[in-house]
């Protein structure tokens, strides 16, 4: 199987460099380096080889026919426009490189908002490969596909059961909507692939202290604050949350080893200037005026706009619209909200999700029952980052994309709870086939 897949996306690059004219050949290229990188970490990860790498390879596939046939029929505009703006500051960043600084004006806006990493990732793959937006789909669709790894990886550390961690990696490859954010020039896929990273690292980092992984978690933290600064904020709550608390039992070597893992990244943030950086942040974006304005501008933007009357910024305003954007933020959008073909489309995967709904449940009732420590960091993200998105959007169509930095985690939950209802399943059956199996013997005539 692994051999066909491999056949199967080596076809796939050569048709594509020649079918796909001018761009097709150097994005073929700047995805196979990249992908050959990402194959041999995952080899190297030494559990369940042959299933992740088919997974990956699987998920890579798909998310190269849907960014090619995005890129050739020039649909960047219809799924996610963004795409365009990041192409045209990546390269005015390699222009600047290059000493050209008319440029300059062009990226200063990004200098203390967010997504400034997402124009230098564009701007260094245009200087290997030449102004390319199919070469960032590329780019993104290999660490969109590598996530669904590094999420098994995850299951496989908390629950040590390969059921839950094959799920979960499942439906990270699989599922539409993630699919559909990392085959594309957007900074999505970046975004979940390193927040998916810092969680892994921070888990080996609970169990033993490894430079290597220590090394893991810090450049998944830059690139995060680089791609998205609020969520890297929460990011790091949650760690240091899960280090204090402790994710094994506490003894005087796991206290020192959280201790000497807080300082460093304390340091580390502090020799960066991530704690200067984050003051500034905090004071243009992280009051709840600001959040209010934000809010405000997506709650009138078309049909998609959800709670025109909700105020935020006060205390009493966020916690008052926590409960309708928690209900927006999972489930929408709505059969009786799919006005349009972009959001009609939508609807096969939610009810996916709807029905998966009570297995996620399930499956965060079994962690915070019997894996609370061990699952610490993640729990806390996402309830964190949950609350947050409640509060601050206020369209459907923004909560469904920023719902792929969530789901990614709630399918480990999902996963958790498929796996504990089919053993429920099998062992009612057993139990019924038992009792069958003694009644007949009861109701057969003894022979003597």
């Amino acid at each position: 199987m692994n051999g066909l897949l491999a056949l199967l996306l080596l076809a796939l690059g050569v048709s594509i460099s020649v079918f796909v004219p001018v761009y097709g050949a150097s994005a073929v290229i700047a995805g196979a380096g990249l992908t050959f990188v990402a194959g041999a970490l995952i080899y190297r990860a030494g559990v369940e080889r042959e299933f992740l790498l088919r997974i990956f390879v699987a998920g890579l596939i798909v998310r190269v026919v849907i960014g090619t046939v995005i890129f050739v029929l020039d649909l960047q505009d219809f799924f996610g426009g963004d795409a365009y703006t990041y192409d045209e500051l990546g390269y005015s960043i390699l222009r600047l490189w290059q000493g050209e600084t008319q440029f300059q004006w062009h990226i200063d806006r990004f200098s203390t908002g967010g997504g400034w990493g997402m124009l230098y990732m564009v701007g260094a793959i245009y200087a290997v490969v030449g102004r390319n937006m199919l070469a960032i789909q590329y780019a993104n669709a290999v660490m969109g596909a590598a996530t669904a790894p590094i999420i098994y990886l995850c299951a496989q550390h908390i629950f040590h059961n390969v059921k839950v961690a094959r799920v979960a990696a499942f439906l990270v490859a699989f599922y539409p909507s993630l699919i559909l954010w990392s085959s594309q020039g957007l900074k999505d896929g970046p975004t979940v692939f390193l927040l998916a990273l810092a969680m892994l690292a921070t888990l080996k980092l609970g169990e033993k202290l490894s430079f290597q992984y220590l090394l893991i978690l810090g450049c998944a933290l830059f690139g995060t604050l680089s791609l998205r600064f609020y969520t890297f904020y929460m990011v790091v709550a949650a760690i240091g949350g899960a280090f204090v608390v402790g994710m094994r039992e506490v003894t005087a070597q796991s206290l020192a080893r959280q201790f000497a893992i807080i300082i460093t990244m304390g340091l580390a943030m502090t020799y960066f200037g991530v704690l200067r950086t984050a003051g500034s942040q905090m004071e243009r974006f992280g009051s709840l005026e600001a959040v209010q304005r934000s809010r405000a501008d997506q709650s009138r933007s078309g049909r998609s706009g959800f709670g025109r009357d909700v105020d935020v910024s006060t205390t009493s305003g966020a916690l008052t619209a926590i409960p309708v954007g928690m209900v927006y933020l999972m489930f929408a959008p709505f059969p009786w909200q799919l006005g349009s073909l972009r959001q009609s489309i939508t609807l096969p995967e939610m009810v996916v999700w709807w029905a998966s709904f009570p297995l996620f449940v399930l499956g965060v009732w079994f962690t915070v029952s019997y894996r609370l420590r061990q699952a610490l960091p993640i729990l806390i993200f996402t309830l964190m980052l949950t609350l947050a998105y409640s509060v601050f959007q206020g369209n459907i169509g923004t909560a469904y994309r920023q719902r792929s930095q969530l789901l990614v985690f709630y399918f480990i939950f999902v996963g958790t709870g498929f796996v504990l209802l089919k053993e429920r399943n099998e062992e009612s059956q057993q139990v019924a086939t038992a009792a069958k199996q003694a009644a007949i013997s009861r109701r057969a005539p003894h022979r003597v």
